[in-house]
């Protein structure tokens, strides 16, 4: 009996993987579902299929954490079990798939890497760079994800009729339609002087009629996917990382506004977050930020 089954899981993953491969799958698909299921074929040795069950595999994955695999490649394996149950259940293999019964293991949250003030200084001070189409609009809207912390739907969706000059702040319509007014300073008043005009020889020209505060060469009212594009260019140009897009300007606006003092409600209150501990993942980025400093700077650091 135990020769019957002497491998089974073994014979089952190489059909598996021939079966992938028969399906043009990548070939860095096939070498790291390879990788990850040698290691529970070992892991089953002669078992069958009605003696592998969610238990058993838990202690493959007690197994993983032993050899000092992480978290990430532990998830990445159970992934490809799961898989591999999925198209054995396909082919009638199997009834069951004890893997679904296991939850994945917790992965740390990453926190995104926030450009420094003086990164951001440079990015919105002097010339904005050949890559900017629309210079007067772009740097308006640099200036309002930096400068009001506003995410990018909210950008988008601000009427001319939002701004209130003379109060310094904008209505902003945020998540599940809560509004509120989010102040803004001189930077950002210098660049609606700069932008206003340009937008009203532009819906001239165009002949069109838009509440829209950020328009396109056309006379359109700006999308998400144009901001994200724009901002990506402009930061690159600029000398940021290209991984840069709306939401890091938001989170650097947090995260600095945390380092120079702000209390933290305040922070939650101008995003517009709903939880303060939405708010409170600034202070992990903030930390690491000051270990960073101390690490860099105390002499006993040293």
């Amino acid at each position: 009996m135990a020769e019957n089954t002497k491998g089974i899981v073994a014979r089952a993953v190489a059909d598996f993987l021939r079966h992938l491969r028969e399906r043009n799958a990548s070939p860095h698909t096939v070498k790291a579902y390879k990788q990850d299921l040698t290691l529970f074929a070992a892991y089953a040795g002669s078992r069958g299929w009605k003696q592998i069950d969610h238990i058993a595999v838990r202690g493959f994955l007690s197994q993983l954490y032993d050899k000092g695999l992480s978290k990430t490649s532990v998830a990445r394996t159970l992934a490809a079990v799961r898989s591999l149950y999925r198209w054995l259940a396909r082919e009638g293999v199997v009834e069951q798939n004890p893997a679904k019964l296991v939850a994945t293991p917790k992965l740390p949250k990453k926190l995104p890497r926030v450009p420094t003030i003086e990164e951001m200084n440079a990015v919105i001070d002097g010339e904005m760079p050949e890559v900017a189409a629309f210079p007067e609009r772009d740097r308006l809207m640099l200036e309002m994800l930096y400068g009001c912390g506003i995410r990018n739907s909210e950008l988008t969706g601000i009427n001319l009729d939002d701004i209130r000059l003379s109060a310094e702040a904008i209505l902003i319509r945020g998540k599940g339609k809560k509004e509120r007014y989010v102040p803004f300073g001189d930077s950002v008043k210098g660049a609606l002087a700069a932008y206003l005009p340009e937008r009203q020889k532009i819906l001239e020209a165009s002949r069109k009629h838009t509440a829209a505060l950020l328009i396109n060469r056309r006379g359109g009212r700006l999308t998400t996917r144009s901001v994200g594009r724009i901002i990506k260019k402009i930061a690159v140009a600029k000398g940021l990382s290209p991984d840069v897009h709306p939401h890091t300007l938001r989170h650097a606006f947090g995260t600095h506004m945390l380092e120079e003092g702000a209390d933290l409600r305040a922070i939650q209150e101008l995003l517009g977050h709903e939880r303060l501990a939405t708010t409170q993942r600034y202070t992990q980025l903030s930390m690491k930020h000051v270990l960073q400093v101390y690490d860099q700077t105390h002499p006993r650091a040293k």
